[in-house]
């Protein structure tokens, strides 16, 4: 299907939510900072191609809820102007990130991983009463 055609089954995907690049992390504390932004209801954090942004759910009060068009259409702001059809979001499927994080429960895990190598020490299993030790 050409990017065109897909307007006739638009829902305004574009206009409910705003992403907004990141400074790449570089130690553990820009990553709790990336954390904290997760703890936030509708916020996710994604990499594409290297590069991090945070995007916020959050709906264009301008679309609307009865065709999904522009209210201010001939009065949008520059950054609706200058969207193309190739950028357009409708995508069939799931959209493929480097990394996508939903919650702060997943980028504590991450930071686990990158910075610890989610090793943690074993507990050893306590010793039965009466066992003799293996030499």
């Amino acid at each position: 299907m050409s990017k065109k055609n897909q307007c006739a089954r638009c829902d305004g995907q574009c206009c409910r939510y705003f992403a907004l690049p990141l400074e790449t992390p570089q130690d553990r504390d820009d990553y709790d900072d990336i954390r904290w932004y997760l703890c936030h209801e509708d916020v996710t954090v994604f990499v594409e191609d290297g590069d991090w942004y945070i995007n916020v759910k959050n709906r264009c009060r301008n679309l609307s809820g009865k065709d999904y068009r522009c209210k201010i259409y001939d009065d949008r702001p520059k950054i609706c102007r200058s969207y193309s059809h190739d950028e357009c979001d409708f995508v069939e499927g799931d959209y493929e990130y480097d990394l996508h994080f939903t919650d702060d429960k997943q980028m504590e895990e991450y930071i686990k991983v990158k910075f610890d190598n989610n090793m943690k020490p074993k507990p050893r299993p306590a010793a039965k009463k009466g066992a003799s030790k293996k030499s």
